[in-house]
């Protein structure tokens, strides 16, 4: 046939790709062609359709003609058939085998309605010679053959299903419903070919398979596993049960096989039993009492989340539906369990666990945004509510949404808006499926397979940018209505919200609280209520803010305490016009304050004494450098015209930082070293700027012009090692040096006051945390002077120095007062810190003796040495003193060891060869670890402790704080000690060998 020199231009406008290969497959069809050009543009993919179209005319042989003829005559018929010879290739090859099957596609009825379970179950069973009024239906004929007959009679029906759905739009629901049928049928079917190879054993048994999961709910997928689980009694009462399990143990493997075995009509779907009780560990089938005894004992949420979907489908559906009637109540009363709220928890951190980083954004099942979202808001409503309200207790996700919405649990138009964005998803999913029968939800990203599924939903033109379109406005709706489908009818319970809103009861608002983990729902809802109450402008935006900082309130550890901090940090700053407006605009200021808020009690407390410290959520939360905050704390002791004041405006600038490293520290933004190094730095500005203050106050209380001595403090302890932590004292030492021509009492009384005022000022109570000034390590100890002349401290320690005091001076670093006077001491202490040729033995043996004395006598009384965080085994202690006795050996030689800092220290032992690589590795490793947790557990508790903590609660913050998931806690403990074990054995070999 002659064709216009047009046609290959004329196929690229009407959606063909490969214009020259589908003109050759149009000469093909032969002169039907050009009238069937029309409805093969309207297909998904009219390369493929035209491609399968010849290839079924070949495989119809004689019968092409009439197919080719009704075609033709047929509209009805060409767009269904094309329909599915655009969107699935795996049906293409099912017609290309089967071509006789282009006749079920020849039904006019397939427009309109779908069939009846019954009937579909008639005819899978009718295939397989079985008789489908039987009871016990048995197939009949060779048992190869049947399993394929089972698996063509399959595609058939699927066949007509995927005409229906793609060529006259079957709402999803329905063709959801329609494969959950056809599922129960082929489940029917196979158990009918199980019954044939057993023979008369299978008659020992009743079987009943309940499907759970999405078959059970009647919302099956294209392709996906069935989830069953088999229940059984023997078919006399007065039988022999040991039989009757071993039969209905084949029973239910046979039928497993059937189904999921490739033949050469390739395979069903898989038939999976993992959802017994114990999974795979358990029995494959259990008799009624026996599954009864499982649930009500050792049964957990996930499960009874499970069993909602449960559905008697096949075998003895008498016996299927006493199974469902038995866990019923059992499922609706879960919510009142002990540890539903963690259940419900680790159920919401499996909704994005196991997604391959490089699919996350593709995943359409599990990805945010995605099917998984709405499946389990629906079902954890349902869980929460439907205890009390038998209505919303439908299996199906979109029924019971609808229920959801009529009950007034979901706002109306939020309803709407998830049922069409799950419609979509859920039919986007079945495109993605159909075109090979694969079982997938990942959204392919080459061009060509975005632009099929672009068309096969309806986007002719445009199709991969519509399609992407498309797709990101429904997750985005999901993404938003996930949190408040949850929260924000909470603030209906207690408030009137404008506009149609669902309205919560007071306990339906407790009841879902608790289930989000608020372990005191009532205080909660009155929080609520006195933030959102009111006609204000506040009240309105708390109102937008609160659904989404409950949800992030629940994903800490502490729910309860970051909405009770939030509602007190609210009141403090009151009407102040920048801060709910800069928590409405900048979603991560307000993130990171729920997270602070929920985790940690000290930086609460800072938070509650310093309001203003939210806007720091929104800047860096690096520490700040000692210059710049030494410049600003002069700058605000210069405003005040009296010591103690100058000395609270020190104190705030400090508080304010406080809360900078603390954040930094619980977002996981800041490092452990970093930690201590900023805390030091920031010790370090607030003394030297309240020692100018304080020695300027003492000489004008005193009538001096000029001060009669210069000072310096020493940092000491782990100060001086850059590694404090949040509750620690600053650990110093006084030293003076009169200047020249002044009275040598007089120096002394006037650093004497100036010490004394020092540490007084920083100590007095206030709305800062105090900063306790301890001077405890210095000669003599109490008993001595708190302030040394240079001289005086280079007489007592050439005369008295002891081992341990050289110990103590490995921390020592002057950084604070007169910068010669610091510089001269550290030229004094270095000698004896670092002798040329090392400590003696007699003094490593001293070290070791008082080691073993600390590890006896100081660790209090009732704390575990296992998890104690300091003088634990393989703790702070075990490495420092570790390190400090390579130091005191071996820093003459080795000028790297000179350095107050452990992890510094450590490389420099290891660069050195005094330490083995691993073994320098593993020390870091245990340092850091045990220093992060310490920090941690102050953070958690605002107040310092070394002990990791017994208490649920404040133990999962720890473990949050440390970057582990919830419901983790005991790995994070179980991590600790096995880090620690093998840092004490080190320490065992370093240390005392």
């Amino acid at each position: 046939m002659s064709r216009p020199a047009t046609t290959k231009g004329q196929l690229l406008r009407l959606g063909f790709s490969d214009a020259e290969k589908s003109l050759q497959r149009l000469d093909e069809v032969g002169p039907a062609a050009p009238a069937l050009l029309p409805l093969l543009a309207r297909t998904a993919d009219p390369d493929h359709a035209v491609a399968g179209l010849v290839r079924l005319l070949e495989a119809a042989g004689d019968d092409a003609a009439q197919l080719l003829s009704r075609v033709g005559d047929d509209e009805g018929l060409a767009t269904r058939l094309f329909a599915v010879l655009g969107a699935s290739e795996a049906l293409s090859d099912h017609l290309a085998r089967h071509p006789e099957q282009w006749r079920e596609l020849d039904d006019p009825t397939l427009e309109c309605s779908r069939p009846a379970a019954y009937a579909v179950r008639e005819a899978v069973l009718r295939a397989l010679g079985a008789d489908p009024a039987d009871a016990v239906p048995v197939a009949q004929g060779d048992d190869a053959a049947l399993v394929d007959v089972l698996r063509v009679e399959y595609r058939r029906v699927l066949l007509r299903l995927a005409a229906r759905d793609l060529a006259h739009g079957a709402g999803v629901d329905d063709v959801a419903a329609e494969l959950s049928d056809l599922a129960a049928a082929t489940l029917e079917g196979g158990l009918a070919i199980a019954r044939q190879r057993m023979g008369d054993k299978a008659l020992l048994a009743r079987l009943g398979v309940v499907a759970m999961g999405k078959c059970g709910a009647h919302e099956l997928n294209y392709v996906s596993d069935v989830d069953v689980i088999f229940v059984y009694e023997p078919a006399d009462e007065s039988g022999d049960d040991h039989a009757a399990n071993r039969a209905a143990s084949q029973l239910a493997a046979h039928l497993m096989r059937i189904c999921s075995e490739p033949t050469a009509e390739g395979e069903i779907w898989p038939v999976d039993a993992n959802l017994r009780p114990e999974g795979k560990s358990g029995p494959l089938v259990r008799t009624l009492a026996s599954h009864q005894g499982y649930y009500e004992k050792w049964a957990k949420t996930w499960e009874f989340q499970a069993l909602l979907k449960a559905r008697p489908v096949a075998g003895d559906i008498e016996l299927g539906r006493a199974y469902v009637e038995m866990v019923a109540p059992m499922v609706w009363s879960a919510a009142e369990r002990d540890g539903f709220v963690e259940d419900t928890q680790a159920m919401r951190r499996r909704v994005l666990d196991h997604i391959p980083a490089k699919e996350a954004e593709r995943q359409l099942k599990l990805g945010a945004g995605g099917l998984r979202d709405v499946e389990f808001a629906v079902q954890l409503l349902q869980m929460v509510h439907g205890r009390a309200d038998e209505t919303i207790r439908a299996p199906t996700t979109l029924s019971a949404l609808a229920d959801l919405t009529r009950g007034g649990y979901i706002g109306r138009e939020d309803g709407e808006q998830l049922h069409d964005a799950y419609a979509f998803l859920r039919t986007l999913e079945h495109r993605i499926q159909l075109h090979r029968l694969r079982r997938t939800h990942v959204i392919p990203d080459d061009t060509e397979a975005l632009r099929r599924l672009g068309r096969s939903m309806g986007h002719l033109k445009s199709s991969v940018d519509a399609l992407r379109k498309e797709l990101e406005h429904h997750r985005r709706e999901v993404r938003r209505l996930h949190q408040k489908l949850f929260y924000r009818p909470l603030l209906a319970a207690v408030a009137q919200l404008p506009g149609e809103q669902a309205r919560l009861s007071p306990e339906a608002a407790r009841d879902r609280l608790a289930a989000l983990g608020y372990a005191d729902p009532r205080a909660a809802l009155r929080h609520l209520e006195a933030l959102t109450s009111g006609v204000t402008r506040s009240a309105n935006i708390q109102r937008t803010l609160l659904p989404v900082l409950l949800e992030w309130f629940a994903d800490g550890p502490d729910p309860d305490a970051g909405l009770f901090g939030f509602r007190r940090i609210s009141e403090a700053l009151g009407e102040t016009p920048w801060y709910l407006t800069t928590l409405r605009d900048e979603g991560e200021v307000a993130q990171r304050l729920a997270r602070v808020l929920s985790t940690s009690r000290y930086a609460t407390s800072l938070l509650e004494r310093e309001p203003q410290g939210v806007r720091m959520l929104g800047q860096s939360l690096a520490p700040m450098d000692a210059e710049s905050l030494t410049a600003e704390m002069r700058a605000a002791a210069a405003r005040r015209d009296d010591a103690e004041k100058a000395v609270r405006a020190v104190r705030a600038v400090r508080r304010r930082e406080l809360f900078r490293i603390a954040s930094g520290d619980l977002l996981g933004l800041t490092d452990v070293e970093d930690v201590g190094a900023g805390l030091s730095r920031l010790t370090d500005a607030t003394l030297e700027v309240t020692l100018e203050v304080v020695g300027e106050s003492v000489r004008r209380a005193k009538g001096l012009d000029r001060a009669p001595t210069r000072m310096a403090m020493v940092a000491m302890g782990r100060y001086g090692g850059f590694e404090l932590s949040y509750g620690s004292d600053a650990d110093v030492l006084f030293v003076h040096e009169p200047v020249s021509g002044a009275d040598g009492h007089e120096a002394a009384t006037y650093a004497q006051a100036v010490a004394n005022e020092l540490r007084r000022l920083l100590a007095l109570p206030g709305t800062d945390p105090a900063l306790v000034v301890d001077a405890d390590l210095r000669p003599e100890g109490k008993q001595g002077a708190l302030v040394r002349t240079l001289e005086s401290y280079a007489a007592y320690y050439e005369k008295w120095s002891a081992v341990w005091e050289a110990q103590a001076l490995l921390r020592a670093d002057a950084v604070v007062g007169d910068p010669d006077l610091c510089r001269r001491f550290q030229e004094l202490v270095d000698p004896l810190r670092y002798p040329e040729g090392g400590i003696s033995e007699d003094d490593v043996v001293e070290v070791r003796r008082i080691k073993a004395r600390v590890d006896e006598e100081r660790l209090p009384r009732g704390a575990d040495r296992k998890t104690h965080l300091k003088l634990g085994r393989g703790g702070l202690a075990d490495i420092e003193w570790t390190v400090q006795l390579l130091q005191m050996r071996y820093a003459g030689q080795v000028p790297g060891l000179r350095t107050s800092r452990t992890l510094p220290a450590l490389a420099a032992a290891q660069e050195a060869g005094l330490l083995a690589a691993e073994d320098a590795a593993l020390l870091a490793q245990a340092w850091r670890r045990v220093s992060r947790t310490r920090n941690a557990v102050t953070l958690v508790r605002g107040a310092p402790s070394d002990q990791v903590p017994s208490d649920l609660r404040e133990r999962a913050a720890v473990a949050a704080i440390l970057g582990y998931a919830e419901g983790t806690s005991e790995q994070m403990v179980d991590d600790h000690l096995r880090m620690t074990r093998l840092a004490h054995a080190v320490v065992e070999r370093v240390f005392w060998e």
